[in-house]
């Protein structure tokens, strides 16, 4: 099932669950009109019937008048008997229906909260992609030249990059054709199609999964990309997020040279509860990756997460001071680095791009972390990302707290993005 498939699926099973979810808020609503009804004609017989019986039986005198009260305080001793065991019975269903609730709940509560987390990180790049291609349809007349203009022009504003804005509209002329399609909504669902599509064919063999060191083993983590994109932040939360997975965690502040940089990682060091191995104010970033990797194999940390600068992505001092870490890291441990994340702001859009090509070539980058999505990014960065620089984004940023950084999950990501705009 390839990920259209998948993504229409899923828009299918919402709509689905909106309407038993709606179906069964009225079918509640009935029951407990219908309930209370039963009720309040229970306990009118009941009423009625004591309000009957004592008198009736002291009228035709079978009973004098303290007999009548003893008789009375008998019958309202089983009276009360039976409601308590009728309520005993009632807790007891209730507990078993809410244990099986709890139970359905919880196998789904992770699938739901990833899937709300999307939707809600998602919202603005949602809303200018359907703003934006709702403009482009509001002009459509027919599938002509002047229809691929706009739809590159669309596409491009929208970050998905010009080389892939291309490839969707060469790739499109044969198919809108062959789809017959003339409806603004069949050209729409059409073009999505080819954009998720291609952006499939695209992550074909990529390793989105973090690659860690042998069980034992110390496994070693670099940061990189320029100020300003949310690097240390992002090192604070995958710290916070791996410390509580049970792994002993250790940073290195290597940013010597950013004012405020160690002392912003050793915040959220003290967070985590993870330590922090710093050196002075413009120590030589490779003498505290040195000390760091040290302690770290020597104390048997798990991760090691490698804080660096982040002047300019075109700097050559930048470039040599990386590899120079790089040097000494693989000294001490062989196979280390075990990841190079190239963290960029997805706000940016094609200069984000950008700083990923420049950072490829120099650092042997192996995977992508994309910040500030919940922000004014319009989404397609993904796509011109996969598309140019067949480069894994591996986390995905939706916020400030730890827990806004998630692992990136295409299914989710094309669904979040896509899903007021493609018909169920």
């Amino acid at each position: 099932m390839g990920l259209f498939d998948i993504f229409r699926k899923k828009k299918n099973k919402t709509v689905e669950q909106e309407a038993v979810s709606e179906s069964t808020e009225i079918l509640s609503e009935s029951e407990s009109n219908s309930d209370a009804s039963e009720t309040e004609q229970s306990t009118a017989v009941s009423e009625s019937t004591s309000a009957v019986t004592q008198p009736m039986m002291e009228q035709v005198g079978l009973v004098n008048e303290d007999e009548a009260k003893i008789w009375q305080e008998a019958l309202d001793k089983q009276k009360t008997s039976t409601q308590q065991l009728t309520e005993t019975e009632t807790e007891t269903e209730t507990e078993t229906e809410t244990e099986t609730e709890t139970e359905t709940e919880t196998e789904t509560e992770t699938e739901t909260t990833e899937q709300q987390i999307y939707d809600a990180g998602l919202k603005k790049s949602r809303t200018g992609f359907a703003d934006r291609f709702n403009r482009f349809l509001a002009n459509f007349r027919s599938v002509d030249e002047d229809f691929f203009e706009d739809l590159e022009e669309t596409l491009v504003g929208a970050d998905v990059g010009f080389d892939m804005a291309i490839k969707i509209s060469d790739e499109l002329r044969e198919e809108v054709k062959l789809k017959n399609a003339k409806r603004k909504e069949d050209v729409r669902d059409v073009i999505i199609k080819k954009m998720v599509d291609l952006y499939e064919a695209d992550g074909i063999n990529e390793d989105a999964t973090m690659n860690f060191a042998p069980k034992g083993q110390t496994t070693v983590i670099l940061f990189v990309g320029v100020n300003g994109v949310g690097k240390t932040t992002t090192i604070g939360k995958l710290a916070s997020k791996y410390q509580k997975a049970g792994k002993s965690v250790l940073l290195a502040a290597a940013d010597t040279f950013r004012a405020g940089a160690t002392k912003q990682l050793q915040e959220w060091g003290e967070r985590a509860h993870v330590p922090v191995v710093a050196g002075k104010e413009k120590a030589d970033p490779a003498s505290v990756v040195f000390a760091a990797v040290e302690k770290a194999r020597d104390e048997n940390y798990d991760v090691l997460f490698v804080d660096t600068a982040g002047r300019l992505q075109n700097n050559v001092n930048l470039m040599q001071e990386l590899e120079k870490m790089k040097r000494i890291i693989q000294r001490e441990i062989p196979e280390a680095p075990h990841e190079v994340l190239l963290v960029l702001d997805a706000t940016t859009g094609q200069n984000a791009l950008q700083q990923a090509k420049l950072f490829k070539n120099s650092s042997d980058v192996s995977g992508i972390v994309l910040t500030k999505m919940d922000g004014t990014a319009k989404g397609g960065i993904v796509f011109a990302i996969r598309n140019e620089m067949h480069l894994p984004v591996k986390w995905i940023g939706f916020g400030e707290k730890a827990s806004d950084l998630r692992e990136f999950k295409p299914e989710e990501f094309v669904y979040g993005l896509f899903k007021e705009l493609v018909e169920s």
